[in-house]
């Protein structure tokens, strides 16, 4: 990790910096009593800048981060983003004719393990299964959830009408569901069964099966509803299944449990960013280059430079984020605090 250039030496515009700070208030209450899985920040840090963050006029938002943030590279600062937003499908509140993929909420059988509590040389590491006889064992994959192995315990929240649309919604996290009635039910991450994500683009374009040029989330769709069948193989390749529940306040919610904003939060991955940390990006794609706040996170982010921009909801949305791929660096802006802290070292 190396120290950066002052936050003024940036460049960001003063849009940018006053949707970011909007952003950041929305933190505060969670990162001044989050631990830091990077251990980058503590709580403490964050308690100047969250203090000052509530009656900052969001018009001088610049002068904000230039007073309480530095800037720090961690590694080699290079960057990888992609996208994601709110996506809108199809579906019901019941089983009906049209709409008959389920949409779950998380199993009570759903066992969280926190490894550290048996093992200091395994602290921080967290495992997820089921309890099957005496043995705690992994939890289904995506087939075996598909074959019906949740049906009848009335877990179901809602059904979608499009598989293949609600496969997706699931890769974000969050989403709206466009009722018969024309109402708006919007659901957001609940849990995950333990299984690692497996992006299937990359894995057709290995393939062969789709060209570069195809790997758009459209271009994928498109595979997958050619041919239902294989399209449903090809899903299950993928063993990763994400749970919802209903939301009726603001959001979608990030990990932090505040909403995102689109065009101003990014997923990233806890063990390298803190979450409610700025983050500075310089792409080869014009449209995320500026200020955004970590404020989620996600099963494909893995890595010190690895983050995924969210774009909102709507027909733009979703061309941005499901056409996204940008390469370039990253520059993490944490409190003045801890870069002293972690200078010292």
């Amino acid at each position: 990790m190396v120290a950066g250039p002052e936050f003024a030496d940036l460049g960001v515009s003063a849009s940018q910096a006053s949707a970011a700070l909007a952003a950041f208030r929305l933190s505060c209450p969670s990162v001044t009593r989050r631990a830091d899985a990077s251990g980058l920040t503590q709580n403490a840090d964050w308690t100047e800048s969250c203090n000052a963050a509530k009656d900052w006029r969001d018009s001088d938002a610049s002068a904000f981060f230039a007073r309480y943030f530095g800037t720090v590279q961690v590694g080699a600062g290079t960057a990888f983003v992609t996208g994601y937003y709110e996506p809108e499908i199809a579906a019901s509140r019941t089983k009906r004719a049209g709409y008959d993929v389920p949409i779950y909420r998380r199993p009570a059988d759903l066992i969280d393990v926190d490894l550290g509590q048996f093992s200091d040389e395994l602290k921080g590491k967290k495992i997820r299964g089921r309890v099957e006889g005496t043995n705690f064992v992994r939890y289904y994959d995506r087939a075996t959830i598909e074959r019906g192995a949740l049906e009848g315990r009335g877990l179901e929240i809602a059904w979608a009408a499009d598989a293949a649309e609600f496969f997706f919604l699931q890769i974000q996290g969050s989403g709206r569901l466009r009722l018969p009635d024309g109402g708006i039910m919007r659901i957001g991450y609940d849990a995950q069964n333990g299984r690692d994500y497996v992006g299937i683009g990359k894995l057709l374009a290995d393939r062969g099966e789709l060209k570069s040029g195809q790997t758009s989330m459209q271009g994928i769709l498109d595979y997958l509803r050619a041919d239902p069948v294989r399209g449903a193989a090809v899903m299950n390749e993928n063993p990763s299944w994400v749970f919802f529940r209903e939301i009726t306040g603001p959001g979608p919610l990030g990990a932090l449990g505040v909403p995102v904003t689109g065009r101003s939060s990014v997923a990233a991955d806890p063990k390298y960013v803190p979450l409610g940390a700025p983050v500075f990006l310089s792409l080869d794609r014009a449209e995320p280059n500026g200020l955004w706040i970590a404020q989620d996170t996600g099963g494909a982010i893995r890595g010190a430079n690895r983050f995924d921009s969210f774009w909102g909801s709507g027909n733009e949305a979703r061309a941005i984020a499901g056409g996204m791929s940008g390469r370039g660096s990253a520059l993490l802006l944490l409190p003045r605090a801890s870069i002293a802290r972690l200078i010292r070292r």
